[in-house]
């Protein structure tokens, strides 16, 4: 029998190597899906010479025989119902599965749909509401991976292999977004890949599944251009004289940014009350990172005091008890292109990339060490502070006449 791409089959055999000394043998119910056996057993023995194999079923006349024989029928059909009522429900099936059901011992066999849905609402409070839409959008695609490739809405964790892996990420691949999406890139689909492993390895130690399918498995991220603004685009920004309000206010959060290492959801929920009288007596920011929830302290510099006092009576920003009147990211991005193209400025602007400016052009082009850098970034390892902050080349030639001018000292 086969139904949307899965194979079932079912067959009675004698298990010979289980003859008692009486001289009969246990009968089992052999099921099979997509390949792979499951063995029930039916809990009724007879002899060998009493069992017809090519049929599956016991072979004479005797009234024993054909009770038997009406028994093993009515076993068949319970199983071949089993398989039909959970192809109605979309339930994830497989021998295991079907095994359980039919023997009473189903304990509500756990799936892979119902670990994601479990992982999202034990995480929904512990991570940042933007870490969980891209745990909500792995989901989708998990969905719809399992529908129009297995043909399917859901599959049992212990159905979960190496190649279930592959089959995934070739899907990610070759999909064809269907709205005004872009296709997806390399990274994007090492992330979905990293984050459903995360998930499978909440079930592995929830024993929830035996084996990881994930341990051969090796994701392989491209190396991506941390772009940030240099000395003379920096300038630009700052010198430029906007006549339009929407983008000088977006212009001067962005600034902010390039001064304090915020990232937008940062910024947008900066209050007043972040702003402290720091330990040297100067304004601090002081909050914690939407992403990882770490303490972020950031002296500020004149640039960003500058900055904030254009917006202390801003009607907008009173309303809202913010710094400054935030927009959302979407808008402002768009409008970080216009001002690009008015500033002559020739690099795609993001907002986020005023983060990467504060941690190479701000801070460790002036000097800044690396610790300090990660502190204020509120990063959790000094290696994320190495991805985000490459030094710029003038700054490494800086080093290097510093060095030059050191050496030859010492010499003479």
């Amino acid at each position: 029998m086969k139904t949307a791409g899965i194979t079932f089959g079912v067959l009675f055999y004698l298990k010979t190597q289980k003859t008692t000394i009486q001289g009969s043998a246990p009968i089992c119910a052999r099921v099979t899906v997509n390949g792979k056996r499951t063995e029930i057993s039916v809990k009724r023995s007879v002899k060998p010479a009493e069992w017809d194999e090519r049929k599956g079923m016991a072979k004479g006349n005797r009234k024993e025989i054909t009770e038997l024989n009406i028994f093993l029928n009515q076993f068949k059909a319970k199983i071949i119902n089993t398989y039909q009522q959970m192809l109605l429900n979309d339930a994830a099936i497989d021998g295991p599965a079907i095994r359980d059901r039919v023997m009473g011992t189903d304990n509500t066999t756990p799936t892979l749909m119902a670990l994601i849905e479990y992982h999202n609402e034990q995480q929904m409070h512990k991570l940042a509401p933007g870490t969980m839409k891209n745990y909500h959008t792995t989901q989708r695609y998990v969905k719809t991976f399992l529908r129009e490739k297995l043909y399917r809405n859901d599959i049992a964790l212990s159905q979960l292999k190496y190649k279930f892996i592959l089959d995934f990420e070739r899907y990610l691949f070759n999909y064809v977004p269907k709205d005004h999406q872009k296709p997806l890139n390399n990274n994007g689909i090492m992330k979905h890949i990293e984050r459903l492993r995360k998930m499978i390895n909440m079930a592995v130690k929830l024993d929830w599944l035996a084996k990881d399918p994930f341990a051969s498995f090796k994701k392989h991220f491209d190396k991506v251009e941390r772009h940030s603004l240099n000395v003379k685009e920096l300038a630009l920004l700052v010198d430029k004289e906007f006549t339009i309000e929407r983008l000088r206010h977006v212009r001067d959060m962005f600034l902010y940014s390039c001064y304090t290492g915020l990232s937008y959801i940062e910024l947008a929920e900066l209050t007043t009350d972040k702003i402290i009288t720091g330990i040297d007596g100067g304004l601090w920011i002081s909050t914690s990172r939407a992403k990882t929830d770490t303490c972020v302290c950031v002296p500020l510099l004149p640039q960003a005091i500058e900055l904030m006092e254009k917006y202390r009576d801003d009607a907008r920003a009173l309303n809202n008890g913010t710094v400054f009147p935030v927009i959302s990211n979407q808008r402002m991005n768009g409008y970080l292109k216009e001002i690009a193209d008015l500033c002559g400025i020739t690099k795609t602007l993001t907002f986020h990339i005023a983060r990467h400016t504060f941690a190479t052009t701000v801070t460790l082009s002036n000097g800044v060490p690396i610790e300090s850098v990660s502190k204020m970034l509120g990063h959790t390892s000094i290696r994320t502070t190495q991805i985000y902050a490459k030094v710029v080349e003038q700054k490494l030639s800086e080093d290097m006449r510093n060095l030059e001018q050191r050496m030859s000292a010492s010499v003479s």
